[in-house]
């Protein structure tokens, strides 16, 4: 789940024309791979990256050797799951047609959604432990899915994309060499901005334009935001930029056109923009190194005239990814049901729980209703890059027509749905909470009163959670599709009174793997990824058959909104 962790502010492609959302603290010890595409960006977790293998132009020779290894790997499967049969649910589910929510809940199962997360286990080990879009472990992860949906019956298409991709390679490096020999913490006192250039230069420090802050309101200074700023600048120099008004981006491009052979961004100066800071220049195009740092490391770099020296070694450049789409040979193509789950894990880790629970989740619950013939055509959807920034489910809504966009009935989306340390989290559609972001599109509210029922039916304690914009559901939001789904937490804290009523350990992560290494087959809770399989299996075959309450749109009548009766699947 691309969530911006606790202490960070969500950078998004707003910040090329509006800099002041720009996070203000850095996590010491620690770097963030952010990658950002037009139209929309979020500030991914900061996490510790390893190099990644090129995937781009061999694509195609390289998904031809993944579906080759795909065998083997699925060979591995088998070595993390329980012993006993391998089949969920009870022997007629391999041949009855699942028409009913009984019926169908009885037969998507945790084992079946564990065999799914054992898969993409086996993949990220057989592919140095990642499976981020656009590395080998993705392109295996969308093969697995693709091959599972084809198998099932299912009309399946792999819709490519580009994308803008950033990892540094190595550890930035930053340091004052004269007057004052300073050597500055990585992700500490600075960090690279994301998509800067690669280079190293040591060259002395020259200041452009820098105003005194002192009483000014916040997004003031104007420095390097004008091609004259560098009138009489020394090619060669490092200049020393101070952040306010325009883009980092175009700072950063004036100094270069102007011959700087690196960039030094500060901040601003006044209360509250003070501290070294993580940027974005919002897309590949720079050659020279550039990166972010506190308004005191600047002051003192650009008041002396500093010898500093700039290193950044980062992998800057177009990739290929691929959303996975698998849609029902049946039902009324104008009333589509979506539910969608991000395939990409983050590059640090396997992401099996972030977001390998909810793609095994929707790819059991779409297995199990292979044989169901909807009222109401079903779309299931497996998002790359969501965690550059949401990038193909934006690229998925932004390729729609007019029509295909009207079509949709609603969508439902299914990120991080098993948390370690759990709290059955539903997604505020009428935004009762009052918290953050307003409601939902017309009919969200519907969608989460389902859910709530669902947990009801259960005897599950449940709890609203704002639609922050931070994952799938933010793209279909923004076009007016209602939008639902079930969270079960990510680097937030889980409280005194949340621990009394779902367990687990106050003062701890809701997930204390997330976006590491240690997101693995184990990061998982069995119960929460048990319940929330069936309220997804509940949810998809309701509005499968009936979305009345959503869009006024009659469907089966067994499947009404007052017939609704979950009953007790454990």
């Amino acid at each position: 789940m691309d969530h911006t962790p606790e202490g960070w502010a969500a950078v998004t492609c707003q910040t090329l024309t509006e800099p002041d959302r720009i996070p203000e603290q850095l996590i010491g010890g620690t770097r963030a791979t952010v990658m950002c595409g037009q139209g929309r960006h979020q500030q991914a977790a900061p996490h510790r990256v390893m190099r990644l293998a090129m995937f781009g132009a061999n694509q195609m020779e390289g998904r031809m050797r993944k579906r080759i290894g795909l065998i083997a790997v699925l060979a591995m499967v088998f070595a993390l799951l329980p012993m006993g049969p391998a089949i969920a649910g009870p022997k007629a589910c391999d041949t009855r047609v699942n028409n009913t929510i009984d019926k169908l809940l009885e037969c998507v199962d945790v084992d079946g959604v564990r065999e799914h997360q054992a898969a993409l286990q086996a993949i990220a080990d057989a592919n140095g432990g990642t499976r981020a879009s656009g590395t080998p472990g993705y392109g295996a992860s969308a093969d697995y899915v693709a091959e599972k949906m084809e198998a099932a019956g299912y009309d399946v298409t792999r819709q490519v994309f580009e994308y803008p991709f950033f990892e540094e390679n190595v550890d930035g490096e930053f340091e004052q060499i004269s007057p004052n020999a300073t050597t500055y913490g990585y992700f500490i006192d600075f960090a690279p901005m994301t998509y800067s250039g690669d280079g190293d230069a040591t060259a002395t420090s020259e200041g452009v334009d820098i105003i005194d802050p002192t009483g000014q309101p916040a997004n003031t200074s104007t420095s390097g935001c004008e091609v004259s700023d560098f009138a009489g600048f020394v090619a060669g120099n490092i200049a020393i930029i101070q952040r306010g008004s325009c883009s980092f981006a175009l700072k950063a491009q004036n100094a270069e056109a102007a011959g700087a052979t690196g960039v030094v961004i500060f901040n601003e100066g006044q209360p509250g923009r003070t501290d070294a800071f993580l940027g974005s220049l919002g897309g590949p195009g720079s050659g020279i190194p550039v990166v972010g740092t506190s308004f005191a490391i600047g002051s003192d770099l650009a008041d002396n005239a500093a010898v500093a020296r700039l290193f950044v070694d980062a992998t800057n450049e177009i990739r290929v990814t691929e959303n996975i789409l698998a849609e029902s040979q049946w039902g009324d193509t104008s009333n589509v049901v979506m539910a969608g789950a991000h395939l990409d894990s983050v590059a640090t880790g396997p992401g099996i729980q972030d977001n390998g629970s909810g793609s095994a989740a929707i790819l059991e619950v779409a297995e199990q209703m292979a044989k169901v013939k909807p009222h109401n055509h079903v779309r299931f959807a497996w998002w790359g890059a969501e965690e550059s920034g949401l990038l193909g489910s934006q690229f998925y809504v932004d390729d729609l027509n007019q029509g295909e966009e009207d079509d949709i009935a609603l969508y439902l989306n299914f990120d991080m749905v098993g948390s370690p340390n759990h709290v059955f989290f539903v997604y505020d559609g009428d935004d009762s909470d009052g918290v953050g972001a307003g409601p939902g599109p017309e009919g969200s509210a519907q969608i989460e009163q389902l859910f709530e029922d669902f947990y009801t039916s259960q005897g599950e304690a449940f709890k609203g959670t704002d639609f922050s914009g931070r994952s799938d559901y933010g793209p279909f939001i923004a076009v007016g599709i209602p939008s639902g789904g079930l969270f079960t937490g990510a680097e937030a804290i889980k409280t005194t009174e949340e621990a009394a009523i779902w367990g687990g350990t106050a003062g701890d992560q809701y997930d204390p793997c997330y976006h590491l290494a240690c997101d693995t087959f184990d990061n998982v809770n069995l119960h929460a990824l048990d319940v929330n399989s069936d309220a997804i299996a509940a949810a998809v075959l309701q509005y499968a058959m009936n979305t009345e309450t959503i869009n006024g749109e009659r469907g089966k009548g067994n499947f009404q909104a007052h017939n609704w009766a979950f009953g007790n699947t454990e």
